[in-house]
């Protein structure tokens, strides 16, 4: 039991002014942190809210950087895909001329060294790096694929709005499909070249004509995986959009649970101080009876 000298009337004057005083700390501290909840202790019904939203802040965050590395390399794959169909073009135009008619020996030759030159083009393509990654090596991008020969992509980006999808295909699916028994694909471009260096070196008009016809299959190829690509930056600039929005939502969601309303307290603080001001006056005018009044 705790025993107090004080009035009933003084102990109710103080426990005001602790009350205002308290409300001013509160007032001052969200205004100068701009956060009405800094501790768990603020406002423990919200912390759960908070936290999970804070949570998914970060999912969002993440997502969005994932998002924006994925746009680079299908930038970079795109890029390089559209010098891989020029490269099969120039192909295509020297096995046009050497499968109309018979050259020279030595024409033939000058030909076979253009497209040996187009070779080295295509292999420099399929060893495209981004930040150190080699983008078409599948699974294993620390090492270009056709020294790899590894299976296929399975390089999965996540959606914000819910799901996966596939941001990349390997080099051989782009360069150099093969048949089920392990043979080159009629639209494998390195064997399409391969086989035209072959005829133009063996001064083979029918070799440069069958040539032609892988090239044009491997060419139509590469253009479909362009444009698989092409797909790529769409769905990545839907999702990006969809992750930009979400983090605008997200924080309008934190800042409702945990921004101070710094308008609201500074008024309260001004209100505060003026209670304070006039209880401590009231306080001081109030007439103080002793027991030396009533005896004299």
């Amino acid at each position: 039991m705790i025993v107090s000298n004080l009035s009933p009337a003084s102990q109710a004057f103080l426990a005001g002014v602790n009350t205002i005083e308290q409300q001013i700390a509160t007032a001052n501290q969200q205004i100068t942190s701009g956060l009405k909840i800094s501790t768990p202790a603020d406002d423990p019904a919200q912390i759960d809210d908070l936290l999970q939203l804070r949570a998914d802040e970060q999912l969002n965050t993440q997502v969005g950087n994932n998002l924006a590395l994925a746009n680079s390399l299908a930038s970079a794959a795109d890029s390089a895909l559209g010098g891989a169909i020029q490269v099969v073009n120039s192909a295509i135009q020297i096995a046009t001329q050497a499968g109309n008619s018979l050259t020279a020996a030595n024409t033939d030759n000058s030909l076979a060294v253009e497209v040996q030159g187009l070779l080295a083009q295509m292999v420099n393509y399929s060893q495209t790096q981004v930040q150190g990654q080699y983008i078409f090596s599948g699974d294993q991008p620390n090492s270009p694929y056709y020294q790899l020969l590894t299976t296929n992509a399975t390089q999965q980006i996540q959606d914000p709005a819910g799901g996966t999808f596939a941001v990349s295909q390997t080099a051989q699916t782009i360069f150099g499909p093969l048949n089920a028994d392990g043979t080159p694909a009629s639209n494998n471009v390195f064997a399409a070249l391969a086989d035209l260096n072959t005829a133009l070196l063996n001064n083979s008009a029918s070799g440069a004509q069958a040539a032609l016809n892988e090239l044009q299959a491997a060419g139509g190829h590469l253009n479909e995986m362009q444009s698989f690509y092409g797909g790529v930056e769409d769905r990545i600039q839907s999702a990006t959009t969809f992750s930009n929005s979400r983090s605008t939502e997200l924080q309008t969601e934190v800042g409702g649970i945990q921004d101070a309303d710094v308008t609201s307290d500074a008024m309260l603080l001004t209100q505060a101080n003026t209670q304070l001001q006039a209880a401590f006056s009231a306080e001081a005018q109030a007439p103080k009876s002793t027991l030396f009044n009533y005896l004299t």
